[in-house]
């Protein structure tokens, strides 16, 4: 797909939706997925598995969507295609394993060491995506549940991220907003921090152009101008609920 070309004022920092997919009940049987520390795996993963399993594998592989720029993401749906094997060999070979794309126990001892027991994971904690005016998770445009859930994908993706960054520590400046204190910045009504799936980074040592190059590698569709001090990402267009049906790269391919 192509980036939309739009008013750059109309958009900046806002978030919108998107096409179709894969959002928080993608399949019906495999619902809303809950924080879950130390996943209970059970057997082999790989091209036509499928089920609440796979649903879970997808969303901790989802920031491997591909190598070099592309508007491509992870579709959390609980089928196990070519997309997923691909960003799971991506997550194998970054993380010193054989890149065969079947998550099998090394590789989900890897994933299972990227998560906290409260759900969170190994390099962001719930505090840094709640809403700066002190209502947590509640008061979004979506219920306070399905804003965690949405902030816990979004925490993976950031591992990811951060794992292509060097390592290199993340700090959020601002992730989930309650409309009230959207408002209060300026933010449109539908800005995709309402719903979890937004934050606002910085990656210590990196100017904000290479965090948007690597943001573009990690199946983020809403990635705002790297000529601020700070690089927005968003995961708009895997939730068809919450807007519109778009791609929004500000700068394009950087």
């Amino acid at each position: 797909m192509n980036s939309s070309s739009l008013d750059r004022r109309s958009l900046l920092r806002l978030g919108t939706g998107a096409v179709a997919a894969a959002g928080l009940a993608a399949v019906a049987d495999i619902g809303f997925a809950r924080p879950a520390a130390a996943y209970g795996w059970s057997g082999n993963l790989g091209q036509g598995s499928s089920g609440s399993a796979v649903a879970e594998l997808q969303i901790r592989v989802a920031g491997w969507a591909a190598d070099s720029a592309s508007q491509t993401y992870v579709a959390v749906d609980g089928s196990f295609g070519p997309g997923t094997a691909a960003a799971v060999r991506r997550f194998q070979a970054a993380y010193g394993l054989s890149a065969d794309g079947v998550a099998g126990p090394q590789t989900f001892g890897a994933l299972n060491s990227l998560e906290k027991s409260d759900g969170s994971t190994a390099h962001f904690n719930w505090s840094e995506f709640t809403s700066h005016d002190g209502s947590g998770f509640g008061g979004g445009n979506v219920g306070s549940d399905e804003v965690q859930e949405n902030v816990r994908r979004t925490m993976y993706k950031l591992e990811a991220l951060r794992k292509k960054a060097g390592d290199r520590a993340i700090t959020v400046n601002s992730g989930f907003r309650s409309t009230a204190y959207n408002s209060s910045v300026g933010g449109a009504g539908n800005s995709m921090h309402t719903y979890g799936v937004a934050a606002d980074i910085a990656v210590s040592g990196l100017s904000t152009l290479s965090v948007y190059r690597i943001a573009e590698t990690c199946g983020f569709s809403g990635l705002e101008t790297y000529t601020v001090s700070w690089q927005h990402v968003d995961s708009r267009i895997e939730h068809s609920n919450y807007g519109s049906g778009f791609w929004w790269w500000q700068d394009g391919v950087a």
